[in-house]
């Protein structure tokens, strides 16, 4: 009986790592390679100081939008790519941010800031995530 239920368990854990992998195997968006850094003391980035604050970061090859959304979750820093996660690249304006939500102008698919998933299912694909480093003040951010 103990087989039997580690068995089941086993099946039910690798069918849900297999459909979170495909969320984030995004063809819309390419896996280029950056590294920014910013200043969380500059006033441009200062909301990044506080808990449920995103800010938008716009430089040239920065993800593949040349813009990054990063979010102070509370216990640290993400950053996603500000490309519409559900669109080829080019065919949609760059999402908007609004609380603690990303919002694809295009499609009106609103995504979690907290892990980058889309709100009540919508969407094929969740944000792509990129590596947040932090070192005092400053955040590198890259892929």
């Amino acid at each position: 009986m103990k087989k039997i239920i580690f068995i089941m368990f086993a099946f039910l854990l690798f069918i849900n790592c297999s459909k979170d992998e495909n969320r984030r195997n995004n063809p819309f968006i390419p896996n280029y390679s950056f590294s920014i850094e910013i200043n969380t003391t500059l006033p441009l980035y200062s909301n990044l100081q506080f808990p449920s604050n995103a800010v938008m970061v716009y430089q040239q090859g920065a993800g593949a939008s040349n813009a990054v959304i990063v979010f102070n979750t509370g216990s640290g820093y993400i950053a996603f790519d500000a490309s519409c996660p559900n669109q080829s690249l080019g065919s949609c304006p760059i999402m908007e941010i609004n609380g603690i939500k990303a919002i694809c102008t295009c499609s009106n698919i609103e995504y979690n800031l907290f892990n980058g998933l889309p709100i009540n299912g919508g969407g094929e694909y969740s944000m792509k995530q990129y590596a947040v480093q932090v070192n005092g003040s400053i955040l590198r951010i890259y892929n």
